[in-house]
């Protein structure tokens, strides 16, 4: 089996996620691929292949020497985001990219249809980076699930080849694949202490060349408004309606802090929904930023502004609740550089231009750094995640492979 057939198979499983649920994985349907792939990892050899009761799977290929290696480890998610079906994906090959429109669903008499399943160039410039390589896109219907089945193509796929290369000396390499990482909760039942690793890498960045070790602070805001609901025609000096309020709190927050005006170090304010009636209405804000300061002294704007609003309308009337999520990762890698250092040497080696940038988002590597297991984040070649414009390279996913063995190659050398 090739990284190509290993791929296309795992996008015929269903893995979303939800948001709704409060159980661990939030989809049973999770737990279907999970079984599958703790069999495949069997087969292909690995050893301690194990696979907990939340869905959690933890394999060791074995070093093949008696030196003195540091052990590492590959981790990937296998859900898919909620945003966008993953069901019956029907992925197709477009072999040998030439740069021009790509028509997704295959022809519809349909024009208004035609028009928003191509995939263009002019839309998604990034397109053009590809031109001659083999595409693997959607029917533009479904997501495509390389955010992150490809990462876990690529890691077994590693192993595989490492495991048929008995040349290259390597110590105990361990992989982990786990749920729910796009709903924010991969990392919450990861347990680092059975991983066992010095140090380890998420496959989960977008195209050739991402290193990623640098995320935003996350805090999440829930904002409840209560209202005095009366009749509307008798209502002067009486009524207040939330929904209004509402808009007004939405208003002190700085417009040019939004994700829609903000872009590569600068945080923001995204308020995520908004729900109510005349008598209560709920906000749903995410807090964003990477310097840790600034993202402290938004968390205090949101209170802040919760004060404004109640010094007005009464105490009680406004209620946040603001909970951190993730902080940057980057606190923790700085004191281990030599983690980055690896993958750095490992691109150049394999004809890899690194594309160093930090991440408007989060990723499970920056909880499993602060839970005491450095965990920087390395390019798995998908381009447009989350939505039926999703393709990814099979040469982006060969890089991604050639990278993950050179680093187990490259810290056979590595002293502690």
């Amino acid at each position: 089996m090739d990284i190509t057939e290993r791929f296309l198979n795992y996008t015929q499983f269903d893995t979303q996620s939800s948001e709704d649920s409060e159980t661990v994985p939030s989809t049973s349907k999770q737990l279907v691929f999970a079984e599958y792939l703790k069999k495949e990892l069997e087969h292909e050899g690995l050893s301690d292949v194990e696979m907990d009761n939340k869905g959690y799977i933890y394999a060791t290929l074995k070093a093949n020497t008696k030196d003195d290696i540091p052990t590492i480890g590959f981790i990937s998610h296998y859900d898919t985001s909620p945003d966008c079906s993953g069901a019956d994906i029907k992925p197709h090959i477009v072999r040998n990219y030439d740069g021009s429109d790509i028509l997704l669903g295959g022809g519809s008499d349909n024009l208004e249809l035609r028009e928003n399943i191509i995939m263009s160039p002019s839309k998604f410039p990034e397109l053009l980076q590809h031109v001659g390589e083999d595409l693997i896109v959607t029917d533009g219907t479904t997501l495509l699930g390389a955010d992150d089945k490809a990462g876990i193509a690529e890691i077994v796929e590693a192993m595989c080849y490492l495991r048929d290369h008995k040349e290259i000396k390597h110590g105990d390499i361990r992989v982990a694949f786990n749920p729910d990482e796009e709903i924010g909760m991969g990392a919450h039942h990861f347990d680092v202490e059975k991983f066992g690793c010095e140090w380890a890498y998420t496959m989960d960045g977008g195209d050739v060349g991402e290193l990623e070790f640098e995320n935003f602070n996350a805090a999440s805001a829930k904002v409840y408004i209560k209202g005095v609901s009366v009749h509307p025609g008798y209502a002067k000096g009486k009524m207040v309606n939330a929904n209004v309020l509402a808009m007004e709190l939405a208003a002190m927050l700085p417009e040019d802090e939004r994700p829609e005006t903000t872009e590569g170090y600068q945080g923001f304010f995204h308020l995520l929904s908004v729900q109510g009636n005349v008598e209560r209405a709920q906000m749903h804000y995410i807090i964003r930023d990477h310097d840790r300061e600034r993202f402290e002294d938004r968390k205090r704007t949101i209170a802040n502004v919760v004060a404004t609003m109640n010094e007005k309308y009464g105490e009680g009337t406004v209620i946040a609740e603001i909970k951190d999520q993730y902080y940057n990762m980057k606190e923790k890698i700085d004191l281990q550089m030599h983690v980055i250092d690896l993958v750095l040497h490992a691109m150049q080696d394999c004809g890899v231009a690194p594309k160093v940038k930090p991440i408007r988002g989060g990723t499970d590597g920056a909880q499993l750094s602060f839970k005491g297991l450095p965990c920087p984040n390395i390019f798995a070649g998908g381009v447009n995640f989350h939505g039926p414009y999703e393709f990814v390279s099979i040469q982006s996913m060969e890089k991604a492979k050639q990278v993950i063995i050179k680093i187990c190659e490259l810290t056979a050398g590595f002293n502690l």
